[in-house]
């Protein structure tokens, strides 16, 4: 088997649809100490096309990480978050709800469709920094995930 070029970086889905925060977390990733690329997308449809190599992203990458908005377009994060983890090809896929939304509903909903956490986003730029931070830290650096698949 041929080796890719992203073979040793850690591949970031980010289902975001508000620009500066894409910005922001490229920003911050960036300057990470663990070597990534963050693949971007603005709407659910969009995520679910990815993740299953349809239309333009037959030769999408599988992530090792996913960062889901559940406020977005076309489709909403739970629908998306449902999807991953009902289907054994995307299940094992770590997926971190990151949204401004503190509502109990949602959090709930997110964890009994597997979300691996729920984090509230912070309005403060030196907070959202320190979020981003530590889920760089505690996914990257403590957390054994599982071995990419070139399933889909």
């Amino acid at each position: 088997m041929k080796n890719s070029p992203l073979d040793n970086i850690v591949k970031i889905l980010l289902v975001e649809d508000s620009p500066a925060d894409v910005r922001l977390t490229r920003e911050v990733f960036k300057e990470g100490k663990v070597k990534n690329k963050i693949f971007v997308v603005d709407n659910g449809e969009e995520a679910i096309h990815f993740l299953f190599k349809q239309g333009q992203y037959r030769d999408a990458p599988r992530p090792d990480l996913i960062l889901l908005d559940l406020n977005l377009p076309k489709k909403n994060g739970k629908e998306v978050l449902k999807e991953i983890k009902s289907n054994p090809v995307t299940s094992t896929i770590p997926v971190v709800i990151l949204t401004t939304s503190k509502d109990d509903e949602d959090i709930q909903t997110t964890y009994q469709l597997y979300a691996n956490c729920y984090i509230t986003k912070p309005f403060d730029l030196e907070q959202f920094i320190a979020v981003a931070r530590n889920i760089e830290n505690f996914w990257f650096s403590l957390v054994k995930l599982p071995e990419n698949s070139n399933q889909v």
